[in-house]
């Protein structure tokens, strides 16, 4: 299962999670890119964790949009959080979701820093980095 530490941007260090459920301590302050659903279990461990933005696959929506519920959860935490279309990339695969994933939904502080639906997982990885490090040179 992939916890890989893939590079900093902007001073910040991208981390790349088959499952949320690795998080630790230590990955706070960080971007998490997980391939796990993006429901209230996820956005437990995101929680807990602390990173400065995580994303989770959407997971098609599910009953009562509840691939998506960690989006709404995460903003209530302080977290910045986005899904990724689950059309884009493979559920349990973060490096597929890090290299042809799409953002289908944010909250507030992702939106803050330019994330928008459709944007790819990457730019939007960049562009939220950029934003905590303050760099407006884009």
């Amino acid at each position: 299962m992939l916890n890989e530490t893939i590079g900093n941007a902007h001073g910040t260090r991208v981390i790349l999670m088959d499952s949320i459920s690795l998080i630790t301590a230590e990955d706070g302050g960080t971007i998490i890119v997980s391939a796990s659903h993006g429901g209230r279990i996820s956005a437990g461990f995101a929680a807990k964790g602390r990173p400065l933005l995580v994303f989770f696959n959407d997971a098609g929506g599910g009953k009562g949009d509840a691939g998506r519920a960690a989006v709404a959860l995460l903003e209530e935490a302080g977290i910045a959080c986005a899904s990724v279309d689950h059309r884009s990339a493979r559920i349990g695969d973060a490096r597929d979701h890090y290299d042809s994933g799409r953002v289908s939904a944010r909250n507030e502080r992702a939106a803050r820093a330019g994330i928008a639906p459709g944007d790819t997982v990457r730019d939007a990885v960049e562009r939220f980095a950029a934003f905590a490090a303050g760099d407006t040179t884009e």
